[in-house]
């Protein structure tokens, strides 16, 4: 189901986990839960995954996560603010785990021109920290943008735990 590369990066990411007694958590919109299943597709996953939140609709983003209708409205749930409340809703009920969150729209096409297939937003949450990141994939088709997005949210959760210099 995933090529070499996801399951490399997920390998990496659950052994940085492992290292640092990190739990860890992904809230997935876009990605339906592939974030989940790359890691879980893993051996020995089961010592750091603790669980994934599936929050597809604005609801579930909301009574699971704690993101607020207000900041939706505002700026839609694709965007920066929504990704980086997800996380932080991830944080603030798993306060020793890393997370990562994943918001998206998928394609193919979109209903808005500010908001095109292929863009991804995605934040990380570890030791209270937030870090963010964007993705234009293009409209390349909604298995391309949401396999790309798995990729990318796992490399994201490994720089959390990247040692520093």
């Amino acid at each position: 189901m995933f090529d070499d590369g996801i399951l490399a990066c997920a390998g990496r990411l659950i052994e940085a986990c492992r290292q640092r007694s990190k739990r860890l958590i992904t809230a997935e919109s876009c990605t339906g839960g592939l974030v989940a299943a790359a890691v879980t597709a893993v051996p020995g996953s089961s010592a750091v995954f603790d669980r994934g939140y599936l929050v597809y609709s604005y609801e579930a983003k909301t009574a699971m996560l704690g993101v607020a209708p207000a900041l939706i409205a505002e700026h839609g749930a694709v965007s920066e603010e929504v990704a980086r409340a997800m996380a932080a809703g991830i944080g603030a009920r798993h306060p020793s785990c890393l997370g990562v969150a994943v918001t998206g729209v998928a394609g193919p096409g979109s209903d808005s021109q500010a908001k095109p297939a292929g863009l991804v937003h995605f934040a990380a949450v570890c030791d209270g920290g937030i870090v963010t990141a964007v993705r234009r994939y293009g409209d390349v088709g909604r298995p391309a943008v949401r396999l790309a997005s798995v990729g990318d949210a796992l490399a994201l959760a490994e720089t959390c735990l990247a040692p520093e210099p």
